[in-house]
């Protein structure tokens, strides 16, 4: 599939430098609702159509990383989803690979299950942690 990349929409800053992390979406469709999830964080964006549930997403993402941020919960918060957290310049962290998070994930593993559903790649800055 075609890898997608963008930046989160939101006004969040962080003091500490930004990497580039893939993540994966799972796109679908619920009661005629368009909704995009990232499992690796466990959460969506939903609407009319697949874009209006990619825009929402953004702007999910961008609340999740300005709360968890200005809280100082980022690092804490992706450990308990499954992120593996190093203190490497060059890898220093990385999403739980999709094994583990339909094994701990319920709604992804409904999703997984119960939907057809496409999946790609979004490139997203996150904080390093």
């Amino acid at each position: 599939m075609k890898e997608k990349t963008g930046k989160i929409q939101g006004e969040w800053r962080s003091s500490r430098e930004q990497i580039v992390v893939n993540l994966s979406l799972i796109s679908f469709l619920e009661d005629d609702k368009y909704i995009i999830f990232c499992p690796a964080l466990d959460i969506c964006g939903s609407g009319n159509t697949e874009s209006e549930a990619e825009e929402s997403l953004n702007i999910t993402l961008g609340e999740f990383m300005l709360y968890t941020t200005r809280k100082k919960t980022l690092t804490s918060e992706l450990k308990r989803m499954g992120w593996i957290i190093k203190k490497s310049q060059r890898k220093p962290m990385t999403p739980p690979p999709m094994s583990h998070l339909l094994e701990h994930n319920e709604e992804f593993n409904r999703i997984f299950n119960e939907f057809p559903y496409r999946k790609f790649d979004k490139a997203v800055e996150v904080p390093v942690c």
